[in-house]
């Protein structure tokens, strides 16, 4: 007959460690409970574990740029947003030029209407999103259109005639002198360097954003474009040329040019409305092909990653009675001595 020694130690010990593979396994059970995922991709995927990495990387690719397109799509919002208000500005301001083009009312009231326009038209120019201006192009930190100073375009008007509008010679000024005036105007103070140096600070490249994988986009607009630039003129010039001594043929040839300058403006309003529409529409598009990925993408690696979160439940309800077994066997195994069976 044979005798086997049993060390109440070494059952301890196996107890133990039993213990701390199970509450391994609590761990790995409860994180699965809350993720819906294996614990550890690399021990449960084994070589498909670089094609779930490759999956979740290609996720937060496609979830970063449908991000950045929410902040593209609040600055085209509020593009067109911006580009109605001064469309509706430059109609109203139109409607009163034509009005005095029949001489049916008085300077005073078409010069406030000039005044209100280069106001309101300055004001939906100078639109920012969180800071950064829309209508500036890359110059996003730049206040687009300086505000008007008056008095200027007079001072313009005295340097190329040799007097003042209020002077008596304004009088006797033919419309084609003031055409010539005003051509001159147009090309030294609203067009280039003067354009840039009295009136814009805004650039002439407009923002460009990636708004999917393989497309990007422009997705602002600059100030420095020529429907502006016809708007602020005629503004101005009725604004601060109007009244004086300026004659008839002269006032009704700076009328005629302000209605063209005008009606340049509301095509160009027209375009850039249809141009960030067309754009919008492009976001829109590549953020509904992206989430159609994500969801794809996101199914695959469910298929690799994915457990059941109700089985991972059971699991942790089995473990935490087998857990307290084990409690229960050691505190008894403890309490064992020799001393109570001598």
């Amino acid at each position: 007959m044979k005798t086997t020694f049993i060390s109440s130690q070494a059952v301890s010990q196996a107890l133990r460690y039993q213990m701390a593979n199970m509450q391994q396994q609590l761990s790995e059970a409860q994180t699965e409970m809350v993720t819906g995922k294996v614990a550890d991709t690399g021990l449960a995927l084994g070589a498909q574990a670089g094609q779930a990495v490759s999956l979740s990387r290609d996720m937060d690719r496609l979830n970063g740029l449908v991000s950045s397109n929410a902040l593209v799509g609040t600055r085209l919002t509020t593009t067109q947003s911006a580009l109605g208000q001064f469309a509706g500005v430059a109609q109203s301001f139109m409607s009163t030029l034509v009005t005095d083009g029949t001489g049916s009312i008085s300077d005073s009231v078409v010069q406030s209407a000039a005044q209100m326009a280069l106001s309101s038209a300055t004001s939906a120019l100078n639109t920012n999103v969180d800071g950064e201006y829309i209508f500036s192009g890359i110059n996003t930190d730049a206040q687009p259109i300086n505000d008007f100073s008056p008095g200027s375009l007079q001072a313009s008007f005295q340097s190329y005639f040799g007097f003042s509008i209020n002077d008596p010679q304004a009088a006797s000024l033919t419309g084609d002198q003031m055409n010539q005036f005003m051509d001159n105007l147009q090309t030294s103070e609203f067009q280039g360097t003067g354009w840039t140096t009295d009136w814009s600070k805004a650039s002439d490249q407009p923002i460009t954003n990636r708004i999917s994988l393989n497309e990007t986009a422009q997705t602002s607009l600059s100030a420095n474009n020529e429907g502006v630039q016809n708007f602020m003129m005629a503004a101005a010039m009725i604004t601060d040329l109007t009244g004086g001594n300026l004659s008839g043929a002269a006032k009704a040839a700076m009328v005629s040019k302000a209605i063209s300058l005008v009606g340049n403006t509301q095509g160009t309003l027209t375009d850039q409305q249809s141009q960030i529409g067309l754009v919008q529409n492009r976001v829109s598009n590549a953020n509904n092909r992206m989430n159609s990925q994500v969801n794809l993408f996101n199914t695959q690696l469910v298929g690799l990653e994915g457990v059941d979160q109700n089985e991972a439940a059971t699991k942790i309800s089995t473990l935490l009675n087998q857990i307290e077994t084990s409690y229960t066997l050691t505190a008894r195994l403890q309490k064992l001595s020799l001393v109570n069976y001598l």
